[in-house]
């Protein structure tokens, strides 16, 4: 993809996630709006992996491609893009790595993967991140505060401290499965409070994620070579492809609940669900990688299950 239609702007950005506000308003309400207009607006997703695009972490790429193409990205194309938007607008932002929870090996990954920011705002320090995906996404800032209850729509987010590592946790709700076929289903969440991801103060730079990056998109372990995803936030849950299964997921705190509606989907279904239901889409995008050129269709048939995104 191309860097040089043109040079980043804050103005289209702030059209592709649907904010109105002023420019250079730095407070929390701006910061918690801007938040949520983009985790509502770009999707979580990989699809670049299984479409034999790299995917770079060269910011004017990532614009064009989030931005101007109107696509989706994991974190070291969303967070990176969300951290430059709130450095133009003169927040004081802090880029950090965090290793996230593998419910398979029942800790925390070694690799610092996934890039979140703290941000600081008269004297209080927020956690931003808004490219996690499924029902651990924080849909606003969290405050940088140990073990306080922070509820949000996916559940009870909270914060531990452990010396110098703090720890992200969430308390979830019952899931309720509209189609008993997915009962047992891995994806589905089975545990009341689960870790997300932890991480250090330690600042870090773009450098520190490249390799990775390379990684993630190269490993034969790496889950997302291995599992094709694409999830959407809405206001009342989120909507998510993972392979060729496609759930609903309708939040409903007031009951103590939550409504998974999944089924597994044709492939002649998959270009409408993603591009009408999940901002995206995989025409003319083929992939090209060590298994030669297949469709990406071919690829979801073929993906793992019993990998670590849960809903």
């Amino acid at each position: 993809m191309s860097s040089s239609v043109g040079k980043m702007n804050l103005e289209e950005y702030f059209q592709r996630i649907g904010f109105h506000g002023p420019h250079d308003k730095v407070d929390l309400a701006s910061l918690t709006l801007i938040h949520k207009l983009h985790v509502m607006t770009i999707p979580f997703e990989n699809l670049s992996i299984h479409c034999g695009e790299w995917i770079t972490m060269d910011l004017e790429v990532v614009f064009n491609k989030l931005v101007r193409s109107s696509r989706g990205g994991w974190c070291l194309e969303s967070n990176y893009l969300f951290g430059w938007v709130l450095r133009e607008m003169g927040f004081k932002i802090t880029m950090l790595s965090s290793r996230v929870f593998n419910s398979i090996l029942n800790d925390f990954a070694p690799g610092e993967d996934h890039l979140i920011y703290l941000v600081e705002i008269n004297g209080k320090v927020y956690l931003a991140d808004v490219s996690f995906g499924v029902s651990s996404q924080i849909w606003e800032p969290l405050e940088l505060i140990p073990g306080k209850d922070q509820p949000q729509g996916a559940g009870v987010f909270r914060l531990i401290n452990k010396g110098e590592i703090w720890i992200l946790e969430k308390t979830c709700r019952k899931p309720v499965i509209v189609n008993p076929e997915f009962s047992t289903s891995s994806l589905v969440n089975k545990v009341q409070t689960f870790q997300i991801y932890c991480f250090t103060l330690e600042p870090r730079g773009v450098e520190h994620f490249k390799e990775r990056s390379h990684f993630l998109q190269t490993s034969p372990t790496s889950l997302f070579t291995n599992k094709s995803i694409c999830c959407q936030q809405t206001p009342t849950g989120f909507k998510v492809l993972v392979g060729l299964i496609y759930s609903v997921v309708t939040y409903k705190p007031e009951e103590e609940v939550d409504i998974l509606d999944m089924r597994y989907i044709t492939e002649d279904e998959l270009d409408e669900v993603l591009k009408e239901q999940l901002n995206s889409s995989t025409e003319d995008r083929r992939w090209t990688g060590f298994y030669g050129q297949v469709s990406l269709q071919s690829l979801l048939l073929n993906c793992w299950t019993k990998l670590t995104f849960i809903i």
